[in-house]
């Protein structure tokens, strides 16, 4: 009994030390990556004013490169655990972004269509996130979930727009994109039926 006692402490220890070893890890990668940025605009903001002597096209790449980091940095510190703080982050900070972006360029359209389309797109990754989350074990039927739900996803977003922007809601690579998914959505439903039976 005491030896068994001995060994699951043994492996607690271990994979606490695993743990703080990929935690130390991905703070000095995450460390990297954000100077790594931080430099970037920095470089962007130096150009922009030597060249046109204030910041104009710099402030493109600032945002941009703002939301990049806040939608990234908590997975690449904190690994699955942060995806989670990742979607909540890129929801929160995606329409107010494509706000910026439309005053900063002066094209009223990025606003009013992108922040459409960043919203049916974040629905569609929610309800992703969602599926594979309730569905750990059997990511095959996640998969062919995800792919079947795609498609009445394309048919939103190509109507969407036709509405905004006058383009014809289907045509024929919607047709065979559409077909795509469907088939590859029933190859993994099958998958997994078949991976549960056997």
């Amino acid at each position: 009994m005491n030896n068994y006692e001995e060994k699951v402490n043994e492996n607690l220890i271990e994979l606490k030390r695993k743990d703080e070893n990929n935690m130390n890890k991905n703070t000095l990668i995450s460390t990297i990556y954000t100077i790594a940025m931080g430099i970037g605009i920095l470089v962007c903001c130096i150009c922009d004013i030597a060249i046109s002597g204030t910041l104009t096209w710099s402030l493109i790449v600032l945002s941009s490169v703002l939301v990049t980091w806040i939608a990234s940095f908590p997975v690449i510190l904190l690994g699955k655990r942060g995806v989670l703080v990742a979607m909540i982050a890129i929801s929160i900070s995606i329409v107010p972004f494509m706000y910026i972006l439309s005053i900063l360029i002066k094209v009223n359209e990025v606003f009013s269509i992108g922040a459409v389309m960043s919203i049916i797109s974040l629905v569609f990754l929610w309800i992703i996130y969602i599926t594979y989350h309730r569905l750990k074990g059997r990511k095959l039927l996640a998969t062919g979930i995800t792919l079947l739900l795609a498609i009445p996803f394309t048919i939103l977003i190509n109507s969407t727009l036709s509405k905004m922007i006058g383009e014809p809601v289907i045509d024929i690579w919607d047709i065979l994109s559409v077909f795509i998914l469907f088939i590859l959505a029933v190859a993994f439903i099958i998958g997994d039926y078949a991976r549960k039976k056997g």
